[in-house]
């Protein structure tokens, strides 16, 4: 079998548009979540979000392009753009039918949606767009990406709400190993901080309304928690044969050496009390990568900073770590950039890269009244150096959807 290794990355995220900006902020501990500006919220439960600042998708891509993509679509193209150029791919060089694209979305075009509503109600059928369904669908984003670069090996668009960017990081990984294709664009894309989607989110009472203080509003394993904070962007990674990698003299971020996935089986969206589905995919992640729980030098969490998830995930990894889990850091990004839905994976996975690679773990901010129940080392409020080779990034999604990759620093000597 192939080896699988990370050769680039892109990320749109509310704490930067580039990998740079994102890491540099994480290891700071800076929060992305701000108030809402981008719509009228008033009259909503919260009024706050993690939004991509600075982002201008008619300067990227020109004016006629930018009109046939949603936000989250025109998201995903410049993070991949961003990606294919770190990873220095001369697609007239190499076989483009070997080259696929797996990313995703798990809302989609909403804001398209809800534009071309507004306009048939006030000015009849007859002025909808006929784009409104391809800009909408989640797979154009995948499409798009495909299109532009000229790329025609296997597409895939995995809607598996918040676990979107493992499942298609997985996905590829295990595409590549089997030595079907050469190079596989992977990750996922969302754009839904929209007055519809927060409005449904908040009358679930699964976001967090701590409006008078955005920074600190998403806190996982808080004793204070209250809820999610939505975000949006994209996290875009080039997945790689080492031997095509080495073969163009690529630059390694990282190896993906396992993949595991598992459903909950449970509820459309609560997550099975007891972390049944998570300690599942997990398994069979480590299984997958062959690796035992005293190798694992840090776990990325899922951790939503909801009463149930982060309680679920615990005890997932107690479960399966045993006496080790108090051994192992256990960071959550959310903490600092909101929960981004269908982008999280995507963008979660280049921050474990980058800390393989860096010997540096991104801190659990707002984490100052720690719940009792939650008792494992989740890297408090500052970044830690640390000797690490082996990491977990966890996501989990609505309906119980799980998906968990499994990555090692990469060492030529390996």
């Amino acid at each position: 079998m192939e080896r699988v290794v990370i050769t680039g990355m892109g990320a749109i995220t509310p704490l930067g548009n580039s990998v740079n900006q994102l890491w540099e902020n994480l290891l700071d501990g800076k929060s992305g979540v701000t108030r809402i500006d981008s719509f009228e919220a008033e009259g909503q439960k919260a009024t706050i979000a993690a939004l991509v600042r600075g982002f201008d998708g008619k300067e990227l891509f020109g004016v006629k392009e930018a009109r046939r993509m949603d936000r989250f679509c025109q998201f995903a193209v410049a993070a991949a753009d961003q990606a294919v150029l770190d990873a220095g791919l001369e697609l007239d060089q190499i076989d483009r039918e070997r080259v696929g694209v797996y990313v995703g979305s798990g809302i989609g075009g909403i804001q398209t949606l809800v534009d071309q509503h507004a306009i048939m109600r006030d000015r009849g059928v007859g002025k909808v767009s006929p784009t409104l369904v391809p800009m909408m669908i989640s797979n154009m984003a995948a499409a798009m990406i495909s299109i532009r670069l000229g790329v025609y090996g296997p597409t895939l668009s995995p809607v598996t709400a918040c676990s979107i960017g493992n499942t298609a990081i997985g996905e590829a990984f295990h595409r590549i190993q089997s030595g079907r294709t050469d190079v596989i664009i992977a990750g996922g894309a969302e754009a839904a901080v929209t007055p519809i989607a927060l409005a449904s989110f908040s009358n679930a009472t699964a976001v967090s309304t701590r409006n008078d203080s955005p920074e600190s509003a998403s806190r996982p394993f808080d004793r204070d928690r209250d809820g999610f904070v939505m975000g949006e962007g994209a996290g875009i990674l080039v997945l790689e044969s080492l031997t095509h990698a080495l073969k163009r003299g690529a630059r390694i971020y990282a190896e993906v050496i396992g993949y595991g996935a598992s459903s909950d089986a449970y509820h459309m969206v609560a997550t099975h009390p007891e972390g049944t589905g998570a300690f599942r995919s997990m398994r069979e992640a480590m299984l997958d990568a062959a690796v035992t729980p005293d190798e694992v030098d840090v776990i990325s969490a899922h951790a939503t900073s909801t009463e149930l998830g982060d309680l679920s995930e615990t005890a997932a990894i107690k479960r399966l770590f045993g006496e080790a889990a108090y051994k192992v850091p256990v960071t959550a990004n959310k903490s600092m950039l909101g929960h981004l839905l269908g982008a999280a994976g995507g963008v979660e996975a280049i921050a474990l890269a980058k800390s393989l690679q860096e010997g540096v773990i991104p801190p659990t901010i707002n984490l100052h009244n720690p719940d009792p129940a939650c008792d494992l080392d989740y890297v408090p409020n500052k970044a830690r150096k640390a000797s690490l080779r082996i990491g977990l990034s966890n996501s989990f999604g609505f309906g119980g959807h799980n998906a968990v990759i499994v990555m090692r620093r990469y060492d030529e000597k390996d």
